[in-house]
């Protein structure tokens, strides 16, 4: 599903300077039609309690499915945009790393759908994510 061009080194390299690198979001692995990424839990992605905060679960789920997304496009052509995106928070993490598998539920002409299960270094759900994505023609 994912073009031979698309290695790790490429799509990190893409997010140098965002928000992506701000929070250390990581892509790890590139799979046939799946995409995983790691973040860390530390002061940057912390709410005051000293927790995971839950829009940081979000960036990290739009990161995946927003990439996902664009490697399926010919980005000469067309690019692509959230539409919408929902978590739920089912589980807290204090530390470590939690990981995010983005995996493509519907991948239609117009919009795509993504469904992105963040884990934590335990295989723990802690959140559970969709994102539909609207692909735009460069004019």
């Amino acid at each position: 599903m994912f073009p031979k061009e698309a290695t790790l080194e490429r799509v990190n390299a893409m997010n140098k300077n965002t928000l992506v690198t701000h929070l250390g979001i990581e892509i790890i692995e590139i799979g046939e039609n799946h995409l995983i990424g790691k973040m860390p839990v530390d002061h940057r992605t912390h709410q005051p309690f000293g927790m995971l905060h839950g829009g940081a679960s979000v960036v990290l789920a739009e990161t995946l499915g927003s990439i996902g997304a664009a490697m399926t496009l010919d980005l000469e052509k067309q690019y692509c945009v959230g539409l919408d995106i929902n978590a739920n928070h089912i589980k807290s993490a204090r530390e470590g790393f939690v990981y995010g598998k983005a995996v493509p539920l519907h991948v239609g002409k117009k919009t795509q759908v993504w469904e992105i299960k963040i884990k934590n270094e335990n295989e723990q759900l802690v959140c559970v994510s969709r994102i539909t994505m609207a692909i735009m023609d460069k004019i």
